[in-house]
């Protein structure tokens, strides 16, 4: 049977395509908030990276009831590098809003949810959102999103979809482009007569599976799920089942369900709703908590391998222990386990022989980087090396992730970025034009995309919108360059000095100030010639009773290259580190000392024939 009271419903979309904004939309349509209309943008994004970024990071449930149906209505991330979250969170679903861009069209992440949205069989609904935009061309946008489900194998059911057209930022939605709308409520109307709500069995033993887990500080870890069949009581025994087959009884101690954003006890939840279940020691997802005497365990989610690895080290510099407050391996191996329990989509290896290393894989860097940022955050302290793509052996033949790229520039710009993306062993696979702007297509291995968005809107003063997803293993391509100019490594620790600097100022670009703190072996700056170079950024200038009233009254230092943690990551060449610290994070070389760098230099060094 097939309840009519619910609707579990996935929202998904690329990145920046408004999923956010409309679910607030949603949420004041609904009288969420109440008499209340100043509340947060992006009122879903709670997490203080997600406010800081501007992006979802964490898939995220929400409940409110319109026409008498409660709707529990799934955030998900729109950026490739959280798939994970995306792939996980599908199975709660049984319809989803695919939002596309009225302007910029499908993009690589649109075409990925999409994929596991029709792979499971969800009833597809497709809001052109931003049709407010200046250059917004949604009949366009349309065609492109049919021609989308077609490449797709979308059966005849899933290729009829509904369409609504909307501004999230404007609150107005509309069935038909030639009637303006006025409010959500064609949308969420839709939601209700066009999405199905959930199939259920209620007479069959009970059966979840746990596909998020929240951490309360009160009752330890909440799994959530839905439940797929028969009904769940407070105090009901249960039985966890784990990946490996291995059974764990418990008890669910408490039982809630979503109020908004809020989780209520009830006493008993029936099949189709989403649950949250206390007292389950140790859940993870992909756990199967099923009736004690019937252990039914549920298909496992399939998640995609991760396809970057960074090294994870325990910090070892002059200045390690000096600003952290968790610098040991055990806290910090502690602290990855936890992370990949909770991260589908992450793994985390130790080295045999090596207590100190750790080898952590992910979707991308910028999946890694937001591992690193919080931990950091935290207080903990060490130090990662280069981010390097993940190599499998098939037939005896090496393989390596390739993934599909998209860059959005002015039409001027647009062979920039062929000849940059070029150089990386790209492959143009389509290029069309639109008011101005060029759509470039690229198949391009990972490893040429590492650092590349930072070049791209360099190339294109900020103007290029580039995106990017991994689509599968292919053979390894040539040889890709990563870093044509050096590094400027301190020769000597103390405090950074300005007399030093204007010494140094022709060499390139510093990554430091006056007054900072170095020690011997950190890059201090970028050279701007191929290879390394050692310099005294630390050096003062001898006193002597010689003065002029105004030899330096006009100096001027150029400012240091401000990097974020992802700039600093893409940056580093494998004999390279970016040491991290709470308050800081500093780039340095693996080995300090300089006559042993020069020494392993000259030992693996070519003698050209």
């Amino acid at each position: 049977m097939r309840r009519t009271d619910i609707r579990n419903v996935a929202v998904i979309a690329h990145v920046d395509h408004g999923k956010t904004t409309l679910v607030d939309g949603f949420l004041e349509a609904a009288n969420f908030f109440g008499r209340k209309t100043d509340h947060a943008e992006a009122f879903m994004d709670m997490n203080p990276l997600e406010r800081e970024r501007g992006i979802t990071i964490l898939a995220k449930n929400v409940s409110f009831v319109w026409r008498g149906v409660k709707i529990n209505l799934i955030d998900t991330p729109g950026h490739a590098d959280f798939a994970g979250e995306v792939e996980r969170v599908l199975s709660m679903a049984e319809g989803c809003f695919l939002l596309v861009d009225a302007a910029e069209g499908p993009l690589p992440q649109t075409k990925f949810v999409l994929r596991k949205a029709l792979q499971r069989g969800l009833k597809p609904l497709v809001v052109i959102n931003k049709i407010d935009r200046p250059d917004a061309r949604p009949v366009e946008v349309l065609d492109s999103v049919f021609q989308l489900f077609i490449d797709l194998h979308a059966t005849d059911a899933q290729l009829d979809f509904p369409v609504i057209y909307a501004s999230g930022r404007q609150r107005i939605s509309t069935v038909d482009l030639a009637v303006p709308g006025t409010d959500l409520r064609p949308l969420l109307d839709a939601m209700i007569d066009m999405l199905p709500g959930p199939e259920v069995e209620p007479e069959k033993p009970f059966q979840v599976q746990i596909t998020n887990i929240l951490y309360d500080q009160f009752v330890g870890r909440v799994g959530i799920g839905r439940i797929m069949r028969g009904t769940l009581r407070t105090r009901q025994p249960v039985v966890s089942i784990k990946r490996d087959g291995s059974l764990k009884t418990a008890q669910a101690k408490q039982v809630q369900v979503f109020d908004g954003l809020k989780r209520v006890d009830v006493n008993e939840v029936a099949a189709g709703d989403i649950v949250a279940i206390v007292g389950l020691d140790n859940v993870e997802i992909g756990d199967t908590i099923a009736d004690v005497e019937h252990p039914e365990a549920l298909p496992p989610v399939p998640i995609d391998e991760p396809t970057i690895g960074m090294q994870f080290n325990v910090n070892d510099s002059p200045m390690a222990g000096l600003e952290g407050q968790y610098p040991t391996s055990r806290q910090i191996r502690e602290r990855l386990q936890l992370a990949a329990e909770a991260d589908v989509a992450l793994r985390v290896a130790i080295p045999e022989g090596s207590a100190d290393n750790f080898q952590v894989m992910g979707r991308g860097t910028l999946h890694l980087g937001i591992l690193i940022e919080n931990m950091r955050r935290e207080g903990y302290e060490f130090s990662v090396g280069a981010p390097e793509v993940l190599y499998h052996e098939v037939d005896g033949k090496t393989l390596e992730p390739w993934e599909e790229a998209v860059a959005d520039v002015p039409d001027h710009l647009a062979g920039r970025v062929i000849e940059l993306l070029g150089a990386r062993c790209a492959q143009m696979t389509h290029m069309e034009t639109h008011k101005g702007r060029t759509v470039i297509h690229f198949d391009v291995p990972s490893r040429g995309l590492i650092g590349m968005r930072t070049k791209v809107l360099t190339a294109t003063q900020g103007e290029a919108v580039f995106t990017h997803r991994f689509v599968e293993y292919r053979e390894v391509a040539g040889y890709i360059p990563r870093r044509t100019r050096g590094a400027m490594c301190a020769t000597a620790g103390g405090a950074v000095t300005q007399y030093a600097l204007l010494n140094l100022f022709d060499r390139g670009e510093f990554f430091v100030e006056p007054g900072d703190e170095i020690y011997d072996g950190q890059v201090i700056g970028e050279h701007c010639k191929e290879g390394d170079i050692a310099v005294n950024a630390s050096k003062m200038k001898e006193l002597t009773n010689v003065r002029s009233s105004n030899k330096e009254a006009t100096v001027r230092i150029k400012a240091k290259r401000d990097m974020s943690l992802e700039d600093a990551m893409e940056w580093i060449e494998p004999d390279e580190l970016v040491e991290v610290t709470p308050k800081n994070f500093r780039i340095r070389k693996r080995e300090l000392n300089e006559t042993v760098r020069k020494r392993t230099r000259k030992a693996t060094a070519t003698v050209p024939k």
